[in-house]
């Protein structure tokens, strides 16, 4: 490997156990606490009881008085997000320590308090008329924050009273984010049970690992190895099974009961509404994605011949066509994806440089770590971060890729506002795909090897298909699951695993087989749980 062009070249030392497993990749957070927690909270509680004694005028604003409003919200907004963000980045850190959980749930519940006195602002600006609202936003002086007022009025038709909006707002914290947090806590627990030699230590018989370490080993190369780590996840996903499922259905029933009493048309019209997008417009897409399911099934079946197999298990969706199953250390990571972004933008490249050198970035897994990826934007006083569950395979450099691209991207929009910021989710993944695609450009341009070349083009093909088809196959058994649970009660872990295998298999096709063990897996996607509607 020649020496990275923005990052460092990789060391001697770079194969070493510290660098493959990114050990040493933490974090900063204390940048976004000025004095302590509960000093923030104290200001933003004064601040919000100052925005709480506009109640009953907002009919009565001029654009300069709505202005200073707005702007004092945003002061509200930006110190809530700065401790909102610190006391859950230190949660995903581990999820295992109570301490940690304390902290976030007295900040969410002073955060709710706050927020229900000012339940009256949305109500009293959705209920002016369209004329006095569009000669207030042609001001200007509200161009930091008209989007996002324009936003709230197309709400209106679902706002309830301001004694049941407050309650609702009240109840909130100890409703569906209670349920999404003990969740999160029971799959950050689960530890798979696998073969030492699987994992690097063929003097131990049995080594206890988190849940990415097994996810991983699916894309070995070695099919012998990708079953023997689907039964090891299987194996741990089974003790908890039901009360993943009973959370999962309370969830549901809740959303349903909200969607009722805010006379929505079906269980993703509010997600569709946050995305700006009409049921319409997503139906639309999902019927395209669909009626070309032949494209996977295309797929899968040629990676069967690929892979010298009449028929692929589920466990071999993801396998690697390479012969090399060579794990990469975080320095020679960081050179690929920094010499990526260069490839377009050296601009890009070394803002998202920053992210490795100021501490932007948290990637060793480890007990209790909320497992996947994510990028959190904080607010635009601040900077992102990313979180990562880095285990050293190939693929794990385009996770990389794809966090940084929102982290970039987070970090470019800062200028637009705490207002306009972040993107809906019909948005927010451009920028991330963008980051993998060109990382794949950029290997593919320093590859000679035909079969190298060959993997590298697969892989690619192969997250192309997630990005479109898997995304579609999930958005599947999500509405079938919210559509079942609303007819027929409260569902069973079998009659989840046989949502999960229809809407799998229709996606996949006959080159598939699923396993019985598979059945199980929808249980520890954290998408479906926290925010649903969002695949």
């Amino acid at each position: 490997m020649s020496e990275s062009a923005t990052g460092s070249p990789p060391t001697e030392d770079a194969t070493d156990e510290s660098d493959l497993t990114a050990a040493d990749i933490r974090w900063e957070l204390d940048t976004l606490i000025d004095g302590s927690v509960d000093a923030m909270l104290n200001r933003a509680d004064a601040l919000s009881d100052e925005l709480a004694g506009a109640r009953g005028t907002i009919a009565d604003l001029d654009s300069a008085g709505l202005a200073a409003l707005m702007h004092r919200s945003a002061e509200l907004e930006e110190l809530l997000g700065r401790v909102g963000n610190y006391v859950m980045l230190r949660f995903s850190e581990r999820t295992d320590d109570p301490e940690r959980g304390a902290a976030m749930m007295e900040v969410q519940e002073r955060s709710t308090t706050m927020a229900t006195k000012l339940v009256f602002f949305e109500l009293e600006w959705a209920a002016l008329p369209d004329e006095q609202v569009e000669e207030l936003l042609a001001d200007p002086a509200l161009d930091f924050c008209a989007h996002h007022l324009r936003n709230l009025r197309r709400y209106r038709d679902h706002l309830l009273s301001e004694p049941e909006e407050k309650l609702l707002t009240e109840k909130s914290v100890s409703g569906a984010s209670a349920w999404v947090r003990l969740f999160d806590e029971l799959t950050s627990a689960l530890t798979v049970e696998l073969p030492g030699e699987l994992v690097g230590r063929p003097d131990e018989q049995t080594v206890t690992t988190g849940l990415e370490a097994g996810l991983s080993l699916i894309q070995h190369s070695g099919r012998e190895v990708r079953r023997t780590a689907a039964e090891a996840v299987t194996t741990a996903l089974a003790p908890g099974l039901r009360t993943r499922a009973f959370v999962y259905n309370t969830l549901a029933l809740d959303k349903s009961v909200d969607d009722r009493l805010r006379s929505y048309d079906n269980w993703i019209s509010s997600r569709n509404l946050s995305n700006e997008a009409s049921d319409e417009s997503v139906q639309a897409l999902v019927e395209a994605v669909v009626n070309r399911y032949d494209i996977p099934h295309r797929w899968y079946a040629a990676k069967a011949q690929a892979l010298g197999l009449d028929r692929l298990a589920d466990y071999d969706r993801m396998a690697s066509v390479a012969e090399d199953d060579s794990t990469i250390g975080w320095s020679e990571a960081r050179g690929l994806v920094l010499d990526a972004y260069a490839s377009f933008s050296p601009d890009l490249a070394s803002l998202a440089q920053r992210f490795f050198d100021e501490n932007w970035i948290d990637a060793p897994a480890g007990d209790g770590k909320r497992p996947g990826a994510f990028c959190a934007y904080t607010v635009p006083s601040h900077h992102p971060y990313v979180l990562l569950n880095w285990t050293g395979r190939n693929r794990d450099v385009l996770t990389l890729a794809h966090e940084l691209g929102h982290g970039l991207h987070a970090y470019l929009a800062r200028e637009q506002g705490v207002f306009h910021q972040s993107t809906p989710l019909t948005l927010a993944e451009t920028a991330s795909v963008f980051g993998e695609a060109v990382t794949n450009n950029a290997l593919l341009e320093r590859i000679d090897d035909p079969a190298e070349r060959f993997a590298l083009l697969a892989s690619t093909l192969e997250d192309s298909i997630a990005t479109v088809f898997r995304q579609v196959a999930m958005n599947r058994f999500e509405d079938a699951v919210h559509t079942t649970r609303r007819s027929e009660g409260e569902l069973s872990t079998e009659r989840f695993g046989q949502l999960w295998e229809q809407t799998q298999a229709a996606a996949l096709g006959d080159a598939v087989e699923l396993t019985d063990g598979y059945l199980t897996w929808w249980s520890y996607i954290p998408h479906f749980i926290g925010t649903p509607g969002y695949v």
